[in-house]
């Protein structure tokens, strides 16, 4: 993470030898206290209450009573820490207090009391009057049977409830979250913070939704009733982010999306999978109007933060002959409109408040320490915010600048010390210094160490303040002159399309993220592995000789082959060839013919075509990337056909994951388009990687290689079923290999088009058991396929309790092997007959974690839970009697 602060920050100031950092345990210790208060259920206000004052009359007490401590530094220093958290524990209870009190929060306590609603049953309905607090956001769904449906939130706050039917009507000032879902969106998106409004809603526990600081969810149906318009000045700031859409229509898809991103956070027009590349490439921040936009703004006007009080300073306001106090004042009105036009997120907050603190601090001709200013800008906006204490995103911002204003200089110098370039050496210390300190919450969202983030920022950083000042330009153009925003929207658009074009060729190294575990082991693990790379670089990059002093040739050659060692590491992990990924990991299991992938809730299945880098993928599964990370795993970089089966998004919505990086031959889909939004989607996405989409029909036969062919045995044209609809029209095959083997892959099918495909199909040695293992499945069609092996493809914990008990055991019955990627992760199926037949695992780290499994007994493995990451075969039912399974073998060459 790449962030800077105006006008104190690193980038061009000196190092100080001494940093202050008498404000950093009091900011800490009312940062600790409120994200403790935060989680107190109501009721402890006294309790609380009466602890501040304590610690607020141990502060006074120790800084008037003579004697108390010896050094009087540490008596105001442990006063400031017990007066701050005194303070916090006054203020975070009067600020959550309209969380608990008052009908909304009453009704929402009753609705989570009742526990699930019948069906049928609705929730309490209240007309209430909002006014909107932030902007409306989309939510596009990727899981379940019809994703990309939008769902829009909007934070308000409620100033009058009226209860139906009764028509009781009650002043509050409650915080809640609007949902609308679906079409009725549409009248809602224009809304802008401070405007007033009425609707009519079902009150729901606040958890139902997309929130985190509401007291309730409140579900409305219809458009709202306006009843005052938005203050001027979010009427002004609405027009100029509308304007910078608007003059960046033109650019391409990329540019036009990530421009207003990164100059007023309007992410609305951000393609899915290039947000999905930023994310991997840790280069998020550029689309979250971090600290760095205000920086590069403030510098414009000021210049650089280390001479802004000096004669030596630059900036317009040099230019101009403005004053100290008349620069400061300009910039203090410049951070102001900065929050109003780009929000008050967590990060843009962190930066206004530094920045203000330094704006005070030049007007008045004081000296300007970065630290202090960090540090008292966090204690006053946790005072004033206490919900920032719990955002990860004031986290990151914080940790990122504290790590470019304490170890980025020192870093910087040690560099420099070591012959490298001024510019490089100062630009690697800040990236490296904000991912130090910030990945070790990272890992905590994401569960991976992205291995590019450095690079990619450092690649980044070229083009930030291009495409800052020049979006701002545009922003602050299109109002005035509309054709010359425009204009400058074409050279804007550039830095913004090389920031695209790095983080999607970072997201596309196979070896970019490292999975890591998540929770407090996986924080502490690194950021143990932080401290040894900070304990080891000096190691490997020595210092300057003195002149006339000999060096050690010995240690510098074994310098020379250590470094030379971790970097061909580096670059093995980072590249992930096939072979080398294989013998590290075991995966992909020798002679494997079928891999199904485990992307969550949904299908994807990958068909060997006998070539190692080449394989026919069925279904997509709802995730990009976790589709593109099974392909990754499986070192599949070209796809001779990709069979979507139907277009419910479980089985569509990692399309772009699958198209990313690879090619492929053709897309072929079932015949019904339906639903008609997800089907959209994927004619889009093909037509956008140059494909046309064909359609299967029963009937047609296909061969990928030598080894590997299949019948299309659903859907039938003009065959009515008693339960028509996506599933039924799911495309079906019967996958033969060369030595044998035969695989019936049923997709989502019903019971009803199950049973049609009696008589047309025999017995199989591996089936791909319908709809996830639902419990709607025809069994007389099972028994005719009698597979030995059973493959369930659905997501751990999933909703819809796929799959069925009764379906596991029924196969079970029919004595099939049953294996599901809930459990197993990836899953293999190894062998071109029904005598070689075999299968192989490979968990995903949260399946290893949350089910470890014992393989005891006649076979197994002495009751030892198996490892994450290493395949594990399994024993089938024998394909004649007295006959036993023969180990996986490789393919035939």
């Amino acid at each position: 993470m790449s962030v800077a602060t105006m006008p104190v920050g690193p980038a061009a100031a000196p190092r100080s030898p001494g940093a202050d950092f008498r404000l950093l345990l009091p900011a800490v210790s009312a940062w600790a206290v409120t994200a403790a208060l935060l989680r107190l259920e109501p009721g402890y206000e006294s309790l609380v209450l009466t602890a501040a004052g304590a610690a607020a009359l141990a502060a006074v007490l120790l800084l008037t009573r003579p004697g108390a401590l010896r050094r009087r530094g540490a008596a105001a220093t442990l006063a400031a820490v017990l007066l701050t958290g005194a303070a916090a524990a006054i203020a975070t209870p009067l600020h959550t207090a309209d969380l608990h009190r008052g009908p909304l929060p009453a009704l929402a306590r009753a609705s989570t009391a009742a526990g699930p609603r019948a069906p049928g049953a609705s929730a309490p309905v209240v007309d209430v009057e909002l006014t909107v607090a932030g902007d409306p956001k989309i939510h596009t769904s990727r899981g379940g049977t019809v994703g990309g449906q939008r769902l829009l939130t909007v934070d308000a706050m409620a100033d009058r409830v009226t209860l139906l039917p009764d028509g009781r009507s009650t002043r509050t000032r409650t915080p809640v979250t609007v949902m609308v879902r679906g079409a009725e969106s549409e009248p809602w998106q224009r809304l802008l913070p401070s405007q007033r409004l009425a609707t009519e809603a079902e009150v729901r526990p606040a958890g139902e939704g997309h929130d985190s600081e509401s007291a309730a969810l409140l579900v409305v149906h219809g458009p709202p009733r306006q009843l005052a318009p938005p203050s001027l000045p979010q009427r002004i700031a609405g027009r100029l982010r509308e304007g910078l859409r608007v003059a960046t229509d033109g650019l391409p898809a990329d540019a036009r999306g990530l421009l207003p991103g990164l100059v007023v956070g309007d992410t609305s027009r951000l393609p899915d999978d290039l947000d999905d590349a930023f994310r991997a490439t840790d280069l998020v921040h550029l689309v979250a109007v971090s600290g760095a936009n205000l920086a590069i703004v403030l510098g414009a006007l000021l210049g650089a933060p280390g001479r802004a009080g000096t004669p030596e300073r630059r900036g317009l306001a040099a230019v101009l002959g403005l004053s100290l106090r008349t620069g400061a004042l300009l910039g203090t009105a410049l951070t102001l409109a900065f929050v109003t036009v780009c929000r008050p997120e967590p990060s843009v907050l962190r930066a206004a408040g530094t920045g203000l603190i330094g704006m005070l601090a030049l007007a008045t001709g004081r000296p300007r320490k970065a630290v202090p200013a960090l540090a008292g800008a966090v204690l006053v906006l946790v005072l004033l915010d206490p919900f920032l204490a719990r955002s990860f995103g004031f986290l990151l911002s914080v940790l990122a600048t504290a790590g470019l204003l304490v170890l980025g200089p020192h870093w910087a110098e040690a560099l420099r010390a070591r012959r490298w370039p001024h510019h490089l050496a100062g630009a690697l210390a800040a990236a490296a210094a904000a991912q130090a300190l910030c990945a070790p919450v990272t890992v905590v969202l994401s569960g991976h160490i992205s291995l590019v983030g450095i690079p990619c920022n450092l690649l980044a950083e070229l083009a930030v303040a291009p495409a800052t000042l020049l979006g701002f330009g545009v922003l602050a153009l299109q109002p005035l002159f509309p054709a010359l925003a425009r204009l400058l929207a074409e050279p804007a658009g550039v830095p913004a399309g090389w920031l695209a074009l790095v983080a999607r060729r970072g997201a596309e190294v196979p070896g970019g993220q490292l999975a890591w575990p998540g929770g407090w082991f996986g924080t502490a693990t690194v950021a143990l592995a932080v401290l040894a790379a900070c304990w080891a670089a000096p190691l490997l990059l020595p210092r300057r000789s003195e002149p006339g002093s000999p060096a050690p040739k010995r240690r510098r050659w074994a310098r020379v082959l250590v470094t030379g060692a971790l970097t061909v590491v580096l670059l093995a992990v980072l590249l992930r060839p096939p072979q080398l990924s294989r013998i590290a990991t075991g995966w992909p299991p020798p002679g494997w013919r079928l891999v199904v992938c485990d992307v969550g809730q949904g299908d994807m299945l990958a068909l060997s075509t006998g070539v190692p880098d080449s394989a026919v993928v069925i279904d997509a599964g709802p995730d990009p990337n976790a589709a593109d990370r099974c392909l990754r795993d499986l070192g599949i970089t070209t796809v001779p056909l990709l069979l979507l089966t139907h277009f419910h998004a479980d089985h569509v919505e990692g399309v772009p994951g699958v198209l990313r990086g690879r090619r492929v031959g053709a897309v072929e889909g079932t015949t019904l388009d339906d639903p008609p939004g997800e089907a959209a989607r994927v004619a889009g996405w093909v037509a956008g990687a140059g494909l046309r989409l064909l359609r299967a029909s029963r009937g047609e036969r296909r061969s990928a290689g030598r080894e590997l062919a299949w019948e299309v045995v659903w859907p039938v044209p003009d065959v009515a079923v008693e339960a028509p609809g996506p599933n039924n029209a799911s495309v079906a095959l019967m996958v033969s290999l060369t030595g044998g083997l035969r695989m019936a892959l049923l997709g989502d099918l019903e019971p009803q088009a199950q049973s049609a495909l009696l008589g047309r199909v025999g017995r199989v040695d591996v089936m791909k058991v319908a709809h996830h293992g639902s419990a709607h499945q025809d069994w007389d069609l099972a028994g005719a396929l009698r597979p030995r092996l059973a493959l369930v493809s659905c997501g751990e914990g999933n909703p819809y309790g796929h799959p069925s008990p009764r379906t596991v055991d029924h196969l079970r019955a029919l004595g099939a092997t049953v294996l599901r990627t809930d459990r197993e992760g990836d899953i293999a199926v190894t062998g071109d007959s029904p005598a070689t037949l075999g299968a192989a695992v490979h968990p995903q780290p949260t399946h290893a974690a949350r089910h470890p499994r014992n393989h005891g007994g006649p076979g197994g493995n002495g009751g030892r839970a198996r490892e994450a990451h290493t395949p594990e075969a399994h024993a089938l039912t024998p394909a004649h009697p007295g006959q036993t399974p023969a180990a996986p073998r490789a393919p035939p060459q």
